[in-house]
């Protein structure tokens, strides 16, 4: 499909000449107007360059999932921008940003001026000064030509003026009018970024930091630097990514109403922090880009082509947006790293802009074992970054099917922590044939530091999943089911057991939290008061069961807290 016909039966715009689209009517609210700018970034930044850039880099769906990963690559042919939206006037003086005014007939500054606007021509003449002096030469020319009978302030004019904005270094602003209709108030505007106090808050917060203790933050400062970027969306990246986190975070503790949006060069996708509902701890996170549907099943093939859901039907182009869901820090939880998890994916129509929900572009569990299957093989084509430095190129070797392997677990671990037993299995069962194949010893041998690493994240994950369990039979669930006492008890004596046996490799934060859920299960009142404080001779056999299995549990908590003093004095 041609970018210009995007969106062109879409009901809240108008299709121009060119391609352009405008708003059918004015944006009413924060979200119409952040709905109308999408469908403007989608056509005008993503579909326009891949429709004219045979090589255009398609995002790879696994990049939408947490946790992110900061992008090998920076794209500078690519648009790249950051905006806000701010569902108020503004008042120059009294912002915390810096930026240059645009002005309309209807600014909130210059009320007077009317619906006749005897200023017109000398506003718009005003208004494109400052887009020149931040433009490069060779650029300001194909601008005035593009704007010389645009209102430049006016959304209808964005689809024109983005290309220009989508190479320039800082930020531009929407705000609403004296008349309450929103316009293109400002650009080159630096979104301040106080990331050191931000930081150092965050971390306090979260008792990750102790004021004056500088060993801890040093142990701690990354940890808490990657978990605050990605409540908000982002890796630890760019400064125009971080700046728009920290630029969210500051507006949402003030209570505005706002909305901002980042394409970055690298990832090729439109971020949006959007903060339009009271009460959220967050503002919300979303994500649009254009990815190639790796999907087998042949219902969903048929569903999304008869719906004309395809910008590319050939190689599966689709446009998806995907939203997410933010996570409170909580030391006991197993997967305590987790800030963000995946909400809702929404495959977007390319003439309509209707979304379609349902189907699972990035989760796709299947499409994981075969990616897995590849890497073991040395089969698998395509670049992973290593430790967040090293550009690893496809799998041709040992050496770099075990910096794949390290990058994937590291990737999904969390997830893998929580998948059903079928679908570990099918992981495990792929990883176990090549870390642990006879023909490879020798050759894992020779490159213990890369290997070691890979196996201590396998046996980390294998633990947790284990914590994840007896966390889970704190509240007596077990594989999402509720359970009885007796089986709750036999099954934390079971866990236990096994997780003794895997501490082999020893790693202090689980041996935390499973000594954390064991206390909780043992102290469980109605356990006590109805099997464990009464008399031998009153207790049914399945009372007597869980008294026995009650106090195992007791004597194995013992074992690991020995473990665990034995660890911590050497």
């Amino acid at each position: 499909m041609h970018w210009q016909r995007l969106f062109s039966k879409a009901p809240e715009v108008r299709c121009l000449d060119g391609g352009a689209l405008a708003p059918a009517q004015p944006p009413a609210s924060l979200a119409a107007m952040a709905h109308f700018v999408e469908l403007v970034h989608i056509k005008m930044c993503l579909a326009q360059p891949w429709s004219e850039l045979p090589d255009y880099p398609l995002v790879d769906p696994r990049e939408l999932l947490p946790s992110f990963e900061p992008s090998l690559f920076e794209y500078n042919d690519l648009p790249g921008f950051s905006m806000v939206i701010f569902d108020r006037p503004l008042s120059p003086f009294d912002e915390i940003f810096q930026y240059d005014i645009l002005q309309s007939c209807h600014d909130p500054v210059l009320p007077l001026l009317g619906d006749a606007c005897p200023l017109e021509e000398a506003l718009h003449r005003a208004n494109q000064e400052p887009f020149e002096r931040h433009l490069p030469k060779h650029q300001r020319e194909a601008f005035r030509e593009a704007t010389a009978h645009l209102a430049i302030t006016d959304p209808a004019a964005y689809s024109a003026i983005i290309q220009f904005l989508g190479h320039m270094d800082r930020a531009h602003v929407f705000s609403r009018d004296s008349l309450g209709h929103f316009y293109l108030s400002g650009i080159y505007a630096s979104l301040p970024s106080d990331l050191d106090s931000e930081l150092k808050r965050f971390g306090l917060k979260i008792k990750k930091f102790q004021p004056g203790n500088n060993r801890l933050y040093m142990a701690n400062r990354e940890f808490v630097y990657q978990f605050l970027m990605e409540l908000y969306g982002y890796p630890i990246s760019s400064e125009r990514k971080t700046s728009a986190a920290i630029f969210a975070r500051r507006l949402h503790k003030m209570g505005e109403r706002f909305c901002i949006k980042v394409l970055g060069q690298s990832d090729r996708t439109v971020t949006t922090l959007m903060n339009d509902e009271p009460g959220l701890p967050y503002p919300k996170v979303s994500k649009v880009c254009l990815v190639r549907l790796e999907a087998r099943n042949a219902e969903v093939l048929s569903q999304l082509e008869e719906g004309g859901y395809f910008l590319d039907p050939k190689r599966r182009v689709i446009i998806l947006r995907v939203t997410y869901r933010q996570h409170k820090y909580d030391p006991n939880n197993v997967r305590q790293e987790r800030a963000i998890s995946v909400l809702r994916q929404e495959i977007i129509h390319p003439l309509t802009g209707q979304a379609l929900e349902g189907i699972n572009v990035i989760k796709d569990s299947y499409t994981m074992v075969l990616k897995l299957n590849d890497i073991v093989r040395g089969e698998f084509m395509g670049r992973v970054l290593y430790k967040g430095h090293e550009v690893v190129e496809n799998t041709d070797t040992h050496d770099k099917r075990l910096k794949f392997l390290h990058a994937w677990l590291t990737k999904h671990q969390r997830r893998m922590i929580g998948y059903s037993d079928e679908f570990y299995a099918s992981i495990t069962k792929v990883l176990d044939s090549y870390l642990f194949k006879k023909e490879h010893l020798d050759t894992f041998a020779q490159m213990q530091p890369i290997y070691q690493e890979v196996w201590k994240l396998y046996s980390f994950i294998q633990q947790a999943r284990r914590i994840k369990q007896l966390q889970d039979l704190t509240n007596r669930i077990y594989r999402g089911k509720k359970i009885l006492y007796k089986e709750m008890i036999t099954l934390a004596v079971k866990i236990t057991t096994e997780f003794k046996f895997e501490v082999v490799n020893y790693f202090p934060d689980l041996m935390d939290k499973a000594i954390h859920f064991i206390e909780l299960i043992l102290a469980d009142k109605y356990l006590i008061q109805r099997y464990i404080e009464q008399k031998e001779d009153t207790l049914s056999p399945t009372g007597l069961h869980i008294k026995k299995y009650y106090h195992r549990l007791v004597s194995l908590l013992d074992e690991l807290k020995a473990i665990r003093r034995m660890r911590t004095t050497l």
